[in-house]
């Protein structure tokens, strides 16, 4: 298993095209599964579900990919996990809702050595907040999760809001749940060190998933 960090923003076509080349040499066994954490530069990606009319206002560049889910914003203050696994050496059978509730599992362990604490939600993918003991009302979404599958090896993964301008969120209905908000560790009032996150993820990554 390959621990990856970029430095700097990646390119959402050169991520897209690393992955791709990468699930084809995992599936042929000739690399290692991969962990990449990364930033990508401002832009909204649409996934299979995607529905035209969730494109509020196409302020940044706008990328069709293979993953599922529908409309999310990537950008700066955002760390992305891009999650490269054959499932099939991982798992006697191979499971998909096991292996996003394994992602789910991953991001609130990790967030929760900031105090915040993460919960699902039936029939919404992703982590959510109670915004109640922040003194405000509702809950809003700190972390997204699409994948896509192929011939059991993933990619794609979880996107999660440290300090992103969450004003470029209201370009689209995220994920396609209006009505929902968006926030971050900084939204939040919670400070951070963005190697201490990579930290934690990396760690985490391996108690979830097993050996890296």
């Amino acid at each position: 298993m390959e621990f990856i960090k970029a430095d700097g923003l990646v390119a959402y076509q050169d991520a897209h095209d690393f992955m791709e080349q990468r699930v084809a040499d995992i599936r042929n066994d000739e690399a290692d599964e991969a962990l990449w954490l990364l930033e990508h530069p401002a832009l909204y990606t649409a996934g299979t579900s995607a529905q035209d009319d969730d494109l509020l206002d196409a302020r940044f560049p706008v990328f069709k990919t293979g993953r599922g889910g529908q409309y999310t914003y990537h950008g700066p203050g955002q760390r992305i996990g891009y999650v490269m696994l054959d499932l099939k050496r991982r798992q006697s059978v191979p499971d998909i809702k096991k292996y996003i509730c394994d992602l789910e599992e991953w991001i609130i362990r990790t967030i929760a050595q900031w105090g915040i604490i993460g919960e699902r939600r039936e029939g919404r993918v992703g982590i959510w907040v109670d915004l109640k003991p922040y003194g405000r009302s509702g809950e809003a979404k700190i972390a997204a999760i699409g994948v896509r599958i192929r011939r059991w090896v993933t990619f794609h993964g979880i996107s999660l809001n440290l300090n992103p301008v969450l004003e470029n969120f209201e370009g689209i209905v995220p994920c396609g749940l209006a009505g929902y908000g968006v926030t971050s560790f900084a939204d939040l009032g919670v400070g951070y060190d963005e190697g201490a996150v990579d930290a934690a993820l990396h760690k985490n990554f391996a108690a979830v998933f097993g050996d890296t």
